[in-house]
């Protein structure tokens, strides 16, 4: 099968999603998914699963969020000091952060920022620091131009007692145009303080305990293809644009 190649662009010019792509996304998830129910096996199951989540893009695809705003906070034992450069070098945030491909930093406080989107896509856009104070707070943004707005702001509080370091994350997405904003709302899901909350408990284990633990890629006895359709389809689980989706249907069906 062709590998995913979609590439967003931020500051690139994006097409807006027009009625006729959210007609064809319902007509065609829901014709997909009838076919699929009608075959009554497992492999017609999977296309259903898969035409349902056609469906539910569709359903979704002319619906823009303004602004989108992921924070939360977290104990952590270690110094501000410690705190503040591992943020410092943005570099390391793709450890912590799944959705983040890569970061890039250059000269001058910049970096490039590489997220992937849903189905694989890629959402790019360049940043720099705009505020930094050393072991209490950093600030950082997108550049002008970018038809995504991000603001970034994380700072570092000793705990009472000094028992740690208070760290508190605000993320600000303000997208300019309606494929990259359903792109980043897919991405971060429902719930885009939950998800912060998740990235500082990785970040969390990762200081204290220098791992991060998981159960994912842990083995497990074969799933059905409908659960590995439907996995594929999730935005929470963000898969590499190159992969090959026979492959990762194949892992979804291999892992816990």
């Amino acid at each position: 099968m062709n590998q995913i190649r979609s590439i967003l662009r931020a500051g690139a010019r994006a097409t807006e999603p027009t009625s006729p792509r959210r007609l064809g996304a319902l007509i065609g998830g829901g014709a997909l998914a009838l076919l699929g129910l009608t075959q009554r096996s497992k492999s017609g199951l999977a296309m259903a699963a898969a035409g349902g989540a056609l469906v539910y893009l569709g359903a979704r695809v002319d619906r823009h969020p303004g602004v989108l705003v992921a924070q939360s906070s977290i104990l952590v034992n270690c110094s501000p000091q410690e705190a503040y450069q591992f943020w410092h070098n943005f570099e390391n945030l793709s450890i912590v952060m799944p959705h983040l491909e890569s970061v890039t930093v250059s000269s001058g406080g910049r970096s490039t920022w590489i997220a992937l989107g849903p189905m694989g896509s890629r959402i790019v856009w360049d940043a720099e620091i705009v505020n930094d104070r050393e072991n209490e707070s950093i600030m950082w943004q997108s550049l002008p131009g970018s038809a995504l707005f991000v603001e970034g702001t994380v700072k570092f509080e000793t705990a009472p007692a000094n028992r740690g370091t208070l760290v508190k994350v605000e993320m600000r997405y303000r997208p300019r145009s309606g494929a990259i904003a359903n792109a980043v709302a897919r991405m971060l899901g429902k719930y885009p303080n939950f998800v912060m909350r998740q990235d500082l408990r990785r970040f969390k284990a990762l200081i204290e305990t220098g791992e991060i633990p998981t159960i994912e890629g842990q083995t497990h006895g074969p799933r059905s293809k409908v659960v590995a359709a439907l996995r594929v389809a999730d935005p929470t689980r963000p898969i590499r644009p190159e992969s090959q989706v026979r492959e990762v249907l194949n892992a979804m069906r291999r892992i816990a």
